[in-house]
C-alpha cells in the first residue's frame, strides 16, 4: 500500500504494529527510524481479513499468525535497514520473532505509580501484558518480551542504553497509525 524509505544513518529501530478496522479488516505498518527518532523507511499493508477456514483451523493462534506471519513478516521483509530492535504495540505481533534475529518488544503503557516495572508480572486485567511475558523497565520505557525468548531482555537493554531517558518507544506508533489512516482515505478518494 504505502512505502517510505530514506538514507540509513547508523542505528535503527523498527516499529511494527495493526489496526483493526471493522469493515475492512486488520492494516499493518512498519516503521524505521534512526535513533534521532527521524524515519529512514515507512510500509504499510492492503487490508486482510481472516476467511472462516482460518478463524477455523488456527483457532487461538489466529491473531498470532496474522499480525507475526501474514502482517510482520510481509513488512519486514520489505524494509531495507536491519533494525537493533524490533518494537511493537500489539502482544500478537510478538510472533514475528520467530522469523528474525533482532529482538521485538513489546511497548507497555508507563508504569503506575509505585509499581516495580522490574518483576515478573502476573496476569493482566487490561490486556497489555499476559501470563506468558516477561516485563521491565528500559529508562521511561515499560516494555515486555515472551518468556520464550527471555534472553532478549539483556540484548534489548543493551541496544536502547544509550537512549536512555530521551526517547519515547510508544510515540512512533502514533505516527504508524496516522500515516496508515492517511494512507487508507486517499485510496478511499
Amino acid at each position: 500500500m504505502g512505502r517510505f524509505v530514506g538514507n540509513e544513518n547508523g542505528n535503527t529501530l523498527g516499529f511494527l504494529t495493526v489496526l483493526e478496522h471493522p469493515e475492512h479488516g486488520l492494516f499493518g505498518g512498519y516503521l524505521v527510524l534512526n535513533t534521532f527518532g527521524r524515519p529512514l523507511e515507512f510500509h504499510c499493508t492492503a487490508p486482510i481479513k481472516a476467511n472462516r477456514a482460518q478463524q477455523i483451523l488456527y483457532g487461538p493462534t489466529l491473531h498470532a499468525f496474522l499480525y507475526g506471519d501474514q502482517i510482520g513478516r510481509t513488512l519486514l521483509e520489505k524494509a531495507k535497514a536491519e533494525p537493533l530492535l524490533v518494537c511493537t504495540d500489539r502482544e500478537p505481533a510478538l510472533a514475528i520473532r520467530e522469523h528474525i534475529s533482532a529482538p521485538v518488544a513489546l511497548v507497555l503503557p508507563p508504569k503506575e505509580e509505585g509499581a516495580d516495572v522490574n518483576r515478573e508480572r502476573p496476569p493482566a486485567e487490561d490486556g497489555n501484558a499476559g501470563p506468558h511475558l516477561q516485563t521491565f523497565g528500559v529508562g521511561r520505557n515499560r516494555l515486555a518480551v515472551d518468556r520464550r525468548a527471555e534472553d532478549d531482555r539483556g540484548r534489548i537493554a543493551d541496544r536502547l542504553e544509550d537512549l536512555g531517558e530521551s526517547f519515547d518507544l510508544a510515540e512512533p506508533f502514533l505516527r504508524i497509525r496516522e500515516a496508515i489512516e492517511e494512507a487508507r482515505q486517499s485510496v478511499r478518494q
